[in-house]
């Protein structure tokens, strides 16, 4: 990784396959967690806004010419557009904190990249998944997603009251932001389908969207009880 920067949040990550070496560096804003990157010279069809544009995008091919996602994911399309999703990889996350290292198939690795992208790219719909890439956690589990995902909404509630809005305390929006990000990866994969050859970048989102579908369905009571026994010492007296 490059030297540290006070204001800015680095994520480097490295892929190792087939004797194929591929690496990517993230530079995100420390206030903002939005992405930096430097916009390009041109950008290819696929990533005009107006392309399979996602039927719950708020945004307006005036103002924004490209879709933010699509405009800051053309490198990773095209390094993997020829990759199979079954394919070996061992993959290396990179922070000014610590080290990951996982062993997985392609389309898992690459999610957990793409994730980020999707979130810190300006894209509105994702935009409230923004804070989980903060304390990023590569390749999570299911459960680690829901815990930090439920967390973070919690967090953002206890924001809001404090500004003195009127916090969602019983999770009742939650799943609401998932089915529109459901919605935001669905419209990808049809918007990708015709700039890869090979389905590596394809199966990334399928992964994304079943991350995002089972946690609506498990943001129930039923499911919700299962994590209540985690805090007992804070129930003793209730």
């Amino acid at each position: 990784m490059t030297e540290n920067e006070p204001d800015t949040i680095r994520y480097h990550y490295e892929f190792r396959m087939r004797g194929i070496r591929k690496e990517f560096e993230l530079h995100l804003d420390r206030e903002t967690l939005a992405l930096r990157q430097e916009p390009r010279a041109a950008y290819p069809e696929w990533t005009a806004l107006s392309c399979d544009q996602c039927p719950n995008c708020p945004l307006k091919e005036k103002e924004h010419p490209q879709c933010p996602i699509a405009a800051n994911i053309v490198d990773l399309v095209d390094e993997f557009s020829d990759i199979l999703s079954h394919d070996e990889v061992e993959m290396q996350i990179t922070t000014q904190e610590r080290s990951y290292t996982k062993t997985t198939v392609t389309s898992v690795a690459l999610s957990s990249l793409l994730g980020i992208y999707m979130v810190t790219s300006g894209c509105p719909v994702m935009d409230k998944l923004r804070p989980l890439t903060r304390f990023h956690l590569p390749a999570g589990t299911l459960e680690e997603t829901r815990f930090r995902t439920i967390a973070m909404y919690l967090t953002a509630q206890y924001f809001v009251h404090r500004r003195g809005g009127t916090p969602d305390w019983d999770l009742e929006m939650l799943p609401e932001i998932y089915r529109e990000v459901g919605e935001v990866n669905r419209s990808f994969t049809q918007r990708l389908r015709g700039a890869v050859a090979a389905d590596a970048n394809l199966n990334a989102l399928v992964h994304l969207d079943s991350i995002a579908s089972t946690i609506t369905l498990e943001l129930d009571v039923d499911h919700l009880d299962e994590l209540e026994t985690l805090f007992a010492p804070y129930l003793q007296d209730v």
